[in-house]
């Protein structure tokens, strides 16, 4: 029998906890990434850690959470009542251990399946536990899910509660780095969501008056309020919503028992369903549904017990019900009666804001009318064109397949010219990674209607690619990134993207889907190494390595790399600077001021703000 086909005892594996989860962190934690985009395995590591300092909030012990970050080593210290000091060790390196399978004790927690603590010291090359009860503490530390340290019980002065710190493992994170901004969302959400809880980070205060309400606050310029921000909650529910006055597209952040569901799931449907049908018995009239939800900016915040999701990391609610005890609704029935009662009520008693509202689905009722017969011609030609046009290559995992393990890997690049999108196309992976391929510049998009998106074919396609014409649910890559040359015209060409995005989609910038790939500009090697650099001073770190005389080449564009090369920077590897709004600054004053006629202004920002880099004429 040939070694091929040879199967018996000795081909049978058992791999202890953190062997599985080393091997499979995407299992456990979804895409490893370095820390650019705000679902990468980092921040799912902080989150399973602070999980459990709300579940213990939620019980009442501890209203504050202590979380610092310097560099790579991330410390969380709750005050709730301290994990039991027989069990520390367990409770962070035994699978299925844990206080959340007593019903009682945790009814509506989002960690449900004893795991997130377990993976985040498996895929930790440090990991400490302390915790302090009755005056007492037991700590003890570990390295990539190994005991290192098991600390005798000793008696402390130290307040009651849980402290963990961690170092994520530079073998699974590659070239990670901790991005502040994101943190600092995730931690803001925990405090929508929890009304009484203080956050300190890196010494900054978080901490929420009105919820859902302060997030859309944060969210949506005041100046961009179409009527003030209708905010209703009662028990296990909670809802902020108004219209925006610029925006097109809808847009919604929706959360599961404290849990951000970035992909939605039966509640957000439920919620969709909802306003629309109460709208239009509110003002009975049949109002199509795209129009009630167009420029839609809401939240939602539901608690069920037990919930079931549709992966580890919890984007997605699954559970269909609210909970598991004789009589109690479906998930559907609970979010529409809940709507249907509370917005009913609030429109009738707030006449100003009906108006406003109605006003406002008239205006998208118009503009859909106006828009109807070329939004037909635009589809029968982005039909036509998927058969025929060769600027898509697409790739097998798309977003919408929450049943791909590698769903939230799909990216899709966006090339400009035949050269450059070849170079990707051959190198790239073709189960995750799509490639849009751009004939020249795309049109300055900047103070036009939503019309130019049908009667340009570039921008029609593009939409058609990412499937976002009506809303985001549908959006197919996680991740689009504008991969062009790092030379004026490709500057250029970002920029025109980028209006594109703020214009129409500001929601994919503001749902951290945006980035830049970054692509060497020098390559510096021996005989024996080359070495990628992606600034001057990586290039003369590898000058300095390699000397005496390496062999330095610059690169001027993306299609003078070879597929060959190329493959290391979009592999394991690949550097993305994502694109990120600051709050404070609307939309129209940014594509004004940066897309708008030339200005004095800008001049002056300009000239304030030019560099002369030596080093790189020097290289050319």
């Amino acid at each position: 029998m040939s070694d091929q086909t040879q199967y018996n005892e000795d081909n049978i594996r058992s791999l202890d906890w953190k062997e599985h989860i080393r091997m499979r962190p995407g299992m456990y934690i979804g895409k490893l990434g370095d820390g650019s985009s705000p679902d990468d395995g980092i921040y799912i590591l902080l989150k399973e850690v602070l999980d459990n300092c709300i579940d213990e909030f939620v019980m009442g012990a501890g209203k504050t959470i202590e979380v610092t970050i310097k560099d790579k080593t991330v410390s969380v210290r709750d005050y709730g009542r301290g994990i039991p000091l027989g069990k520390v060790i367990d409770v962070v390196s035994k699978m299925n251990t844990g206080g959340k399978y007593d019903s009682l004790a945790f009814k509506k927690s989002v960690g449900l399946n004893g795991v997130g603590t377990k993976a985040v010291n498996a895929l930790s090359n440090y990991f400490r536990v302390e915790s302090v009860r009755d005056e007492k503490q037991k700590a003890a530390e570990f390295s990539g899910g190994n005991l290192v340290l098991d600390e005798e019980i000793i008696d402390t002065t130290k307040r009651k509660g849980t402290k963990v710190t961690f170092i994520p493992d530079e073998l699974i994170f590659k070239n990670y780095k901790f991005r502040m901004e994101y943190v600092v969302k995730m931690l803001k959400n925990y405090c929508y969501l929890n009304n009484g809880l203080t956050i300190l980070f890196n010494g900054e205060k978080y901490f929420s008056e009105n919820g859902l309400k302060d997030l859309l606050e944060e969210t949506i310029n005041v100046e961009d309020l179409e009527y003030p921000i209708i905010h209703l909650k009662e028990g296990d529910i909670e809802i902020a919503l108004t219209h925006s006055k610029t925006q097109y597209s809808e847009e919604y952040h929706s959360f599961v028992n404290g849990q951000n569901t970035t992909q939605g799931g039966t509640h957000l449907a439920a919620y969709r369903e909802a306003l629309v049908k109460t709208i239009r018995e509110f003002y009975n009239k049949p109002f199509e549904a795209s129009d009630v939800r167009k420029s839609i900016v809401t939240a939602i915040s539901i608690k069920v017990m037990e919930p079931v999701f549709e992966s580890q990391t919890k984007t997605k609610l699954g559970s269909t019900e609210i909970g598991s005890e004789p009589g109690m609704p479906s998930v559907r029935t609970f979010v529409n009666d809940f709507v249907k009662n509370k917005l009913d009520n609030y429109l009738h008693k707030n006449p100003e804001t009906a108006d406003a509202l109605l006003r406002k689905i008239m205006q998208a009722e118009r503009e859909r009318k106006e828009l109807s017969g070329i939004r037909k011609l635009a589809k029968d030609r982005a039909k036509k064109a998927n058969l025929h046009n060769k600027k898509l290559r697409d790739c097998r995992a798309h977003l919408t397949d929450t049943k791909n393990p590698r769903n939230l890997e799909s990216t899709l690049f966006i090339t400009e010219g035949d050269s450059a999108s070849g170079s990707i196309t051959k190198s790239r992976d073709v189960n995750t990674q799509a490639v849009f391929s751009l004939r020249g510049k795309p049109l300055n998009s900047y103070g036009m209607s939503k019309k130019i998106v049908y009667e340009n074919e570039e921008f029609n396609l593009l939409q058609a690619a990412l499937d976002i014409e009506d809303d985001m649910e549908n959006l197919r890559y996680n991740n689009i990134v504008i991969a062009t040359d790092a030379d004026v015209d490709g500057m250029h060409i970002r920029l025109l993207l980028i209006t594109f995005f703020l214009q129409f989609f500001p929601e994919l910038i503001k749902e951290g889907h945006l980035y830049i790939l970054q692509t060497p500009l020098f390559r510096v090697r021996n005989k024996k190494e080359t070495i990628y650099c992606y600034s001057e001073e990586e290039r003369k770190d590898a000058i300095e390595k390699l000397k005496p005389k390496p062999e330095i080449t610059r690169f001027k564009g993306l299609g003078e790399i070879s597929p060959d090369e190329f493959k290391n920077f979009i592999g394991d590897t690949i550097r993305l600077d994502p694109i990120m709004m600051d709050k404070n600054t609307s939309i129209e004053q940014l594509l004004s001021f940066y897309m708008g006629k030339n200005t004095p202004d800008r001049q002056d920002f300009i000239i304030n703000n030019l560099k002369v880099e030596l080093d790189t004429m020097e290289a050319n």
